[in-house]
């Protein structure tokens, strides 16, 4: 079953028709049950005490109450109530089915009750009979002990059930003491007192005339107390405000009650209010408007701080306020205030508050719904008048619970109370949440309880609906929801409460049973009677899909307690149905459910009592049920208008035939978003709306939907797009103008003044119509009466007020009109004198107006002086000033008087306010200035556009002038110096939208002139343009081209080359259209496409080509392209003939050739060189069209040459560095070295590339100026690679110095001093040092200071490197100079010790050891020789010598063990110290071990033969005896050390470079090697020491201080 339902019955508790088991079974029971129910409950009452208890523990009802009035509360089993029952007749058994299970509950209880009573009497009389003398006394008392239990229980259990049963102590509120009237005397205190009962307790609310007292609205006024149901109210001081009729409401859950009392304050006689002026007599026929007799004064309202429009949304709080200001002001003086809604008057209630605190009146809205929409309006009401002020409140709708669900429907109202329904009707939201409303559903809640009940089971359309199932008196409150496939709405607003009970009944029981609480309805004593006739008039009052509502008219003859039954039958059949078989109806009026939709029924009604049941009415006619009210139309056209910068004025066209219309929806789209938004959440009457809270600057569009109580209709059709900003007038369409301003007089005689004022600022928004004058006389400074000076309204802005007095002094004043009315009047003038004017110079100039405003410019107008004066007007001037600045700083704009009435003032500061004046002149002399202009901001207003001048495409000259900012009542206003135009002979004017055009007719020197526009209803939207007689020929040349027109052309014709050599004749046109036209001509011939021409026109772009594929010598002579676009026509020649043609002809072959030739490999770009910055000559050139089989060969003078690299074409390039071949010593192989470029590389290079498609040659000439050119670039990169000129002090002076990445020999280098070239001499040299180039100046003098500069010559300009050496440069130089001048010389002249020490001596003990080393110095050094850091002195063991300043020895003649040690030698002089260190080892004699000693040279190598001059002889060792050891020693260790014989050397100047003298080793006699035998050794350097190793294994070691090198065998 469950998935047959509608989703909203399955996802709602009170769907379920379970839910009717607790709140309505008792209602339900009613209809369903018979009346056989009863004598089963009567049965039931009789039964025993063990069914007694259980009925009273199942049904927990208490027992009947105390007081014998009966009650008639419907209750269910959980004792709560549910409804009220009203019996008809009480001994009549046919209604007996009447009663609810709370009767029959009571009636079980009562029966149980009686059951239980009589059963424990009659048990303890039995008991007393029967065991009175078989029991004994003990077990009386217990019985009786158990039987008082027993009953205590029974009793602690009704007074349980009592006091559940809450309904037998509810009742109304009842005043027990009501308050009584006071008559108290002014500035008294009066209390108001009164004791209420009730249950529950009432709530007491205080009214002063209707209105509900807030004591914290005027604390310390008013104080409210509530003690022990006692309550009062306290009236502090009380005034003459305070008499009123004072009402106290008492209202609980049962109903409400109120009770009256009056106040009256009495004030002393005599004694006025003292803050008030004393009452004057006045008669009331001449009593001014809002004149107050009482005090003599007349109040004046204000309205200040006003309430604007205002967006709230549901469930929020809204306060609205404003101001008011009461003049004069009087300190207890209270207005009225009053609210209204849509022109209704609101109330205090729950929703609605209102306060006033004395000088602001506030309207809170306490929980904002959408029937809180519309137009509020605070209206303020004295004794003189009222004052009311309007905004409209828009209420949005809250966010449903659902995403889609729709909005919550409104104004929820009760219809046709009575006591069997209440028709309820709402209207539908107009938010549907994005599908269709499917329906709405409809709760009910009685007053007093917070239980919705929901009516109907399934959604109703119609937004009407009759709920039944009511009780008799009771009163209800009523809310709907609306439902689509999404979801469920919010719910409504619940209706003000109605009671179910027919209006005869309500009338009846009058105002002191209201609609909240219990009805009291008596029982009528059954009588007897007649059977009621059958009723009359029976008609359909309401006919739905879903319901049909019948009324008639009782019967004449109805009897007593009359009730109806209702009949139906379907169209076609004669069986007649009874509706209502359970209940029948009391009211003449029912409602029909369940019939079919679609079929036609008829209706009858009878009429019953007790007497029996009457005949049948006369049956209504065949309906058909569904609904009989259709959807409106869908409204007509809609038009929206501008209001304000957010808001739009939306009207439309009223739905036709629309029946009971509610109201409209308007809706609201961005333009082209199709995203529509509800501009009114509550339905509108009328046909005008104000749709605000738009963006502005946006642009929308609009519908409308109309709406009555069968649905919405459909959309209106969209309205046009509308950019919302503020319209002129501030957004009020049509309001009188503001008050004119300004008045002046212009000229006076003695019975008339002419009068001049400003227009007003504010027009209303529409064109003003004319003005009124107003004047009266002022005599001793007191006005008279005002008078008016003319009927007729006057359009300008200058009036002649005539009729007056001469010498009388007068004022005036000016009212302006348009189609809204007339304005309130301007402030009253000064006071003028009539009186004639005799001044001979003229009177001011009047209305004067700034035009063409821009920011730096404007243009002036006024109009002349009325007064002349003497004689004419002959010119103006006009003054300027800041608007802020002071009177003196008025300063003249022209120096010369201005001819016209008009200038144009230039110069003026941007962003700056000015005002200006104009005075008039004639011969007499200067008027008197004009009134100034109001300000006037010199800036450009954003969109503002000057005017233009067009010429047409047929030569018609016109000035064209736009406006963005046009309204619908602006126009454009042209005009000829600043005069109107009104002679159409000469031009014609044509306005569409925003732009205007002025046509010349037929322009000539007539026109010229300055020509102006003026849009009006704009914020002076105005432009100008000068047409001078230059600018009209110009012009008109212009329109001659028009007329005449001619294709303008980009280019002329032109030739160019294409591939292949073919040859292109083309032109472009700047514009010409799909109808143009070509022809091509050849020698006045028109040629054709074919074989040699081939023609192209492109008219997107214009271009027009002929294409040749070559030229022969018949195609010398003139080409001509003739071009025609409808009338417009050009052609463009070209002439080729001798010179040109041929040379055009040869070029066409060789592009021909070319093409040819890049059929197969070939040069892209021919060979050329490039000088890298390593100075490397590359030859390069571009191939293109290679394949892999692609050869590419390199020649130079002929000779092929092979390249050092792999060819790749992949990049296209092909690369040869120039190179030299040059054959390496240690082999035959060739190899190829880059060197730098010389004269041998000149010559002819020719590259060639080649394949099976062909070959292509490149030649590059380097031979004579081709290689000048090659070097020149060397050079040039060359000199680009110098490092900036440095300088360098060197021993022998400064030397200045650059560095190039290369240099050669070639390359042409030039020092210049002081721009001069140098001479080079001794003291100054240039030279080369790898890539150094530098300039040496030796011994540098003060001579020698100035700017030196090096100058590389590359062929063409040079490139020079320069550097300053001056003042501080030269000065550090210098000094660095000297010092290393003199360090050099210290570095010559130390003492030094040139060589000859080793750095460790091995000799054996007993030898001879002499070391010789070199010493240098000047002056000559003193030589100190040092043992273990002490000094020695030569003796016969050591022998020291130092001879001819040049050769130190050092000579031990046998060496001891005892030598061993560390020596040296420490040379000195004045430039320095020098030592040098050897250490002697001295080891133990081993014998002849068969070592030879040799010499070496300076490079290591073993001297053979005779040793070179200077080097030491070393004797020849014999060879050694070989001693058998008995113990192996290491040869490294025990080497053979012959003693050393020191050789001087021969230079007599040492030199750090020379070769030391070598230390030698001198064997011992009788040493030497036995054997003769030759052997071959290798030598093997040490540290200063020589080791000869034999292939024995053997070595010997020979001191010595040079590298050893490959050794040659010895002599014998």
């Amino acid at each position: 079953m469950s998935g047959s339902l509608p989703f909203y019955q399955k996802h709602h508790r009170h769907y379920d028709r379970g839910y009717r088991s607790r709140e309505t079974q008792s209602a339900i029971s009613q209809y369903q049950q018979s009346s056989s129910s009863y004598s089963a409950h009567s049965k039931s009452s009789s039964k025993g005490l063990a069914a007694t208890f259980s009925a009273l523990d199942e049904s927990r009802l208490s027992p009947l109450p105390k007081r014998a009035k009966p009650t008639y509360l419907a209750m269910d089993k959980e004792n709560q109530i549910i409804g009220y029952v009203v019996p008809i007749f009480r001994g009549s058994q046919e209604y007996a089915s009447g009663l609810s299970d709370t009767e029959e509950a009571r009636l079980k209880e009562s029966s149980g009750y009686m059951a239980r009573r009589g059963l424990f009497t009659s048990g303890v009389e039995m008991e007393r009979s029967e065991r009175s003398e078989h029991t004994s006394r003990r077990t009386v008392m217990r019985e009786s002990a158990e039987r008082i239990s027993l009953t205590k229980r029974i009793h602690e259990n009704e007074e349980y059930h009592k006091r559940m049963n809450e309904d037998n102590l509810m009742h109304t509120p009842e005043f027990v003491i009501k308050p009584r009237s006071h008559t108290v005397w002014e500035k008294q205190c009066v209390r108001l007192h009164c004791t209420v009962s009730g249950w529950p307790e009432p709530r007491v609310v205080w009214y002063k005339n209707n209105v509900s007292i807030d004591p914290m609205s005027d604390p310390g006024k008013y104080k409210v107390e509530s003690k022990y149901n006692v309550h009062s109210l306290e009236i502090n001081r009380c005034d003459f405000d305070d008499t009123a009729q004072y009402r106290v409401s008492a209202m609980n859950s049962k109903g409400e009650l109120s009770a009256f009392a009056s106040v009256v304050v009495k004030r002393f006689k005599g004694e006025f209010e003292e803050d008030l002026p004393t009452p004057s007599q006045h008669k009331a026929n001449s009593e001014p408007d809002g004149w107050v007799c009482e005090y003599g004064i007349t109040f004046e309202t204000h309205i200040v701080d006003k309430f604007d429009v205002s967006f709230g949304r549901e469930g929020e709080t809204m306060s609205l306020g404003c101001t008011v200001i009461i003049y004069p002001s009087l300190q207890r003086y209270k207005p009225e205030i009053e609210w209204y809604r849509d022109d209704k008057l609101l109330t205090p209630s729950k929703w609605v508050q209102t306060h006033w605190s004395g000088e602001r009146a506030t309207l809170t809205l306490t929980h904002l719904n959408k029937e809180d929409e519309g137009l509020y309006t605070v209206r303020v009401i004295t004794k003189s008048g009222y004052e009311s002020h309007s905004a409209y409140v828009f209420v949005r709708d809250s966010d449903a619970e659902v995403e889609g669900a729709p909005a919550a429907p409104l104004d929820v109202v009760c219809h046709e109370a009575n006591k069997d329904y209440i028709i309820i009707s709402w209207k539908q939201p107009a938010v549907d949440g994005g599908s269709p409303i499917m329906g709405y559903f409809v709760d009910r809640c009685e007053v007093g309880t917070t239980h919705w009940i929901q009516c109907n089971d399934t959604p109703v359309k119609f937004a009407r609906f009759p709920v039944t199932g009511l009780v008799e008196g009771r009163s209800y409150s009523f809310r709907v929801r609306a439902v689509n496939k999404a979801g469920m709405s919010h719910p409504s607003r619940a209706s003000l409460p109605a009671a179910a009970m027919d209006p005869s009944d309500r009338a009846r029981k009058g105002t002191s049973a209201p609609w909240t609480g219990q009805i009291i309805v008596t029982e009528e004593e059954p009588s007897e009677g007649v059977v009621p006739s059958k009723p009359c008039d029976l008609t359909i009052t309401e006919a739905t899909r879903n319901y049909v509502v019948l009324s008639w008219k009782p019967p004449s003859e109805k009897g007593e307690g009359a009730m109806y039954y209702v009949e139906k039958c379907i169209v076609g059949t004669d069986s007649w149905q009874r509706v209502n078989t359970e209940i029948p109806v009391k009211s003449p009026r029912f409602a029909l459910f369940d019939l079919a939709e679609g079929k036609a029924y008829m209706f009858r009604v009878r009429a019953c009592n007790s007497a029996g049941v009457g005949e049948p009415s006369e049956h209504t006619e065949a309906t058909t049920v569904g609904d009989k009210l259709d959807i409106p139309s869908a409204p007509g056209r809609v038009v929206p208008t501008r209001n304000t910068d957010t808001s739009i004025v939306v009207s439309w066209e009223a739905s036709k035939n629309a029946k009971e219309l509610v109201g409209y929806y308007i809706e609201a789209s961005l333009a082209g978003k199709n995203v529509w938004e509800p501009c009114n959440n509550k339905p509108v009457k009328g046909t005008r709306f104000i749709c605000h809270g738009l963006t502005t600057g946006e642009t929308y569009v609009f519908r409308v939907r109309a709406v009555n109580a069968a649905g919405l209709s459909e959309c209106s059709q969209e309205s046009e797009a509308i950019e919302v900003k503020a319209a002129i007038g501030g957004g009020i369409p049509h309001a009188s103008p503001a008050p004119p301003f300004g008045i002046c007089v212009l000229e006076c005689v003695r019975d008339s003044m002419v009068l001049a004022w400003k227009q007003p600022a504010f027009i209303g928004g529409a064109d003003i119509t004319g003005y009124f004058v107003d004047y009266r006389e002022v005599n001793g400074g007191v006005p008279g009466k005002w008078h008016e000076a003319n009927i007729k309204s006057v359009s300008e802005r200058a009036y002649r007020v005539s009729d007056l007095k001469e010498n009388v002094n007068y004022q005036f004043q000016v009212r302006a009109a348009n189609m809204a009315g007339v304005g309130i009047p301007s402030v009253p003038s000064e006071v003028f004198k009539c009186e004639e004017w005799t001044i001979a110079v003229p009177g001011p100039p009047h209305d004067l107006q700034a035009l063409e405003v821009r920011k730096t410019s404007l243009v002036l107008l006024w109009k002349p002086p009325v007064y002349q004066g003497r004689d004419e007007v002959n010119g103006y001037y006009v003054d300027i000033k800041e608007a802020e600045a002071d009177f003196e700083a008025w300063r003249g704009v022209n120096e010369k008087a201005c001819p016209n009435r008009y200038l144009k003032v230039s110069n003026l500061k941007e962003g700056e306010t000015y005002v200006f004046r104009v005075r008039a002149q004639n011969k007499a002399g200067v008027s008197k200035p004009s009134e100034p202009t109001e300000p006037v901001l010199a800036v450009t207003k954003p969109g503002t556009k000057d005017m233009v001048v067009d010429v047409d495409d047929d030569g018609v000259i016109s000035l064209i002038f736009e406006c963005d900012s046009l309204t619908p009542d602006s126009q454009f206003i042209w005009s000829k110096n600043y005069e109107e135009m009104t002679d159409t002979s000469r031009m014609t004017i044509e306005t569409k939208g925003g732009k205007s055009r002025a046509i010349f007719n037929n322009p000539d020197v007539e026109d010229i002139g300055i020509y102006s526009c003026l849009v009006s209803h704009t914020d002076g939207s105005s432009g100008s343009y000068t047409l001078t007689e230059e600018g009209l020929k110009e012009l008109l040349k212009i329109s001659h081209d028009h007329k005449f027109p001619i294709i303008p052309l980009k280019t002329e014709l032109a030739v160019e080359l294409q591939e292949k050599g073919k040859v292109r004749f083309w032109l472009q046109a700047e514009k010409i259209t799909a109808n143009g036209k070509v022809e091509y001509v050849f020698n006045d011939n028109v040629v054709s496409q074919g074989e040699k021409y081939k023609m192209n026109f492109d008219k997107n772009t214009g271009v027009i080509e002929m294409v040749m594929e070559s030229l022969g010598d018949q195609d010398e002579g003139t080409y001509t392209f003739q071009l025609q676009d409808g009338k417009a026509k050009n052609q463009s020649s070209l002439v080729l003939i001798g010179d040109v043609f041929q040379k055009l002809k040869k070029e066409s072959e060789f592009q021909r050739k070319e093409w040819i030739r890049k059929q197969g490999p070939h040069f892209v770009e021919y060979m050329s060189y490039e000088v890298t910055s390593e100075c490397i000559v590359r030859l390069k050139c571009k191939v293109g069209n290679m394949k892999k089989e692609s050869v590419a060969l390199w020649y130079k003078d002929g000779r092929e040459v092979q390249a050092n690299e792999k060819l790749d074409f992949s990049e296209g390039w092909l690369h040869l560095e120039i190179a030299q071949r040059t054959g390496d010593a240690t082999g035959d192989d060739t190899v190829w070295k880059k060197l730098k470029i010389s004269k041998k590389d000149a010559g002819v290079y020719e590259v060639i590339v080649k394949d099976d498609r062909g070959k292509d040659t490149s030649t590059l000439n380097l031979t004579d100026q081709g290689f000048k050119d090659l070097m020149n670039e060397v050079f040039r990169v060359i000199a680009n690679s110098s490092t900036p000129l440095k300088i360098q002090s060197t021993e022998e002076g400064i030397r200045l110095y650059t560095f190039v990445n290369y240099y050669n020999d070639e390359l042409h280098v030039t020092w210049h001093y002081k721009d001069a070239p140098i001479s080079f001499s001794d003291r100054i040299k240039s030279g080369v040092v790898g890539e150094q180039l530098w300039l040496q100046i030796t011994e540098p003098t003060e001579k020698d200071k100035g700017k030196y500069a090096i100058e590389f010559f590359d062929g063409k300009g040079g490139l020079q490197r320069t550097v300053e050496l001056s003042g501080q440069a030269f000065d550090d130089a210098y000094a660095e100079f000297q010092r290393l001048k003199a360090a050099a010389i210290a570095e010559r002249n130390r003492a030094r010790v040139a060589g000859g020490l080793p750095d460790v001596v091995t000799i054996q003990e007993g030898k001879a050891l002499n070391l010789t080393c070199n010493i240098s110095g000047d002056p000559v050094p003193e030589v100190t020789w040092l043992k273990n850091e002490r000094e020695m002195v030569s003796d016969d063991h050591y022998i020291l010598k130092f001879e001819s300043g040049k050769f130190a020895s050092f000579t031990i003649s046998q060496v001891n063990t005892a030598d061993s040690g560390k020596y040296s030698i420490l040379v000195k002089n004045k430039y320095g110290t020098e030592s040098g260190e050897f250490t002697l080892k001295v080891t133990e004699s081993l014998g002849d071990l068969g070592l030879t000693t040799y010499l070496t040279d300076a490079q290591g190598n073993v001297i053979v033969g005779q040793p070179p001059p200077g080097t030491p002889k070393a004797a020849t060792p014999k060879p050694p005896k070989t001693p058998t050891p008995k113990t192996p020693t290491p040869p490294t260790q025990t080497p053979s050390t012959p003693a050393e014989t020191p050789v001087p050397a021969t230079p007599e100047v040492p030199d750090t470079t020379s070769t030391p003298p070598t230390p030698t080793a001198t064997p011992t006699p009788g040493d030497g090697l036995k054997e003769k035998k030759t052997v071959k050794k290798k030598v093997t350097k040490r540290k200063d020491s020589v080791v000869l190793k034999t292939p024995g294994g053997s070595a010997e070691s020979t001191p010595a201080t040079t590298p050893a090198a490959t050794p040659q065998p010895p002599e014998d």
